[in-house]
């Protein structure tokens, strides 16, 4: 079995396990568990359920708690911007969590140890494993600091930029009609993608790109946006 610095990690995550097996498991990705033979290990992926409901109630509780006077909705949004594939992905980089994870022979061929999606995944999986071996408060302590950057970079009027949604709400009010959103080509790998897409509505066409499908998306909303009120 590949021999992993459990030590380090846990230096770079500002937390040491009781339970080391705890955090041995969050880094088990499924395609490493199948190539092992007579093995009893477990893969990440109960963790990563576990995971995405703690992160998601804890970055909740934290918006709610900076933001007092948002709706529901802009905290919703506020907590996709956050939490979601590309950001825990980036989140896990700072730490090097890649370097760690076990992954099977195909994995590693197709360099799994860079994918946003396996990043964000045993990321998910690592903060599910603190959350088991102490309690609530020490996850919420190593989300609060490890989410620091990005949560201090929100203020109300990014909470504002809905574009898509104010798009919907014009074209519908006037046109009773939905805008539709089609991927046009992606550029990059997979752990640096840029997506351009096209957004329709009516007889109107307008283009974005963005770093993930949300945020192109959300550019070319705005620019259908600046198109219809030019005229």
């Amino acid at each position: 079995m590949e021999k992993i610095d459990i030590r380090e990690l846990e230096a770079k995550l500002l937390y040491e396990f009781k339970d080391k097996s705890l955090l041995n498991e969050a880094l088990c990705h499924s395609s490493f568990v199948n190539e092992q033979i007579n093995s009893s290990l477990a893969d990440n992926e109960r963790l990563e359920f576990l995971g995405d409901a703690v992160l998601n109630l804890i970055v909740g509780h934290i918006l709610m708690k900076r933001f007092p006077d948002l709706k529901e909705g802009d905290l919703s949004r506020m907590r996709a911007n956050l939490v979601n594939e590309s950001q825990l992905a980036e989140i896990a980089r700072t730490i090097d969590l890649g370097s760690y994870i076990l992954l099977g022979k195909g994995e590693i061929q197709t360099k799994g140890k860079e994918k946003n999606s396996i990043l964000a995944d045993t990321f998910e999986a690592v903060i599910a494993a603190i959350y088991i071996d102490d309690d609530f408060d020490a996850a919420f302590k190593i989300i609060d600091n490890h989410f620091a950057t990005k949560l201090n970079s929100i203020t109300i009027s990014t909470a504002n930029r809905d574009y898509k949604g104010k798009l919907q709400e014009l074209v519908q009010t006037t046109h009773k009609v939905i805008p539709s959103y089609r991927v046009v080509y992606e550029s990059g790998p997979d752990h640096d993608k840029t997506f351009n897409v096209k957004v329709t509505v009516c007889e109107l066409q307008a283009e974005g790109t963005g770093r993930s499908k949300k945020a192109a998306e959300q550019n070319a909303a705005r620019k259908a946006l600046e198109i219809l009120f030019a005229e």
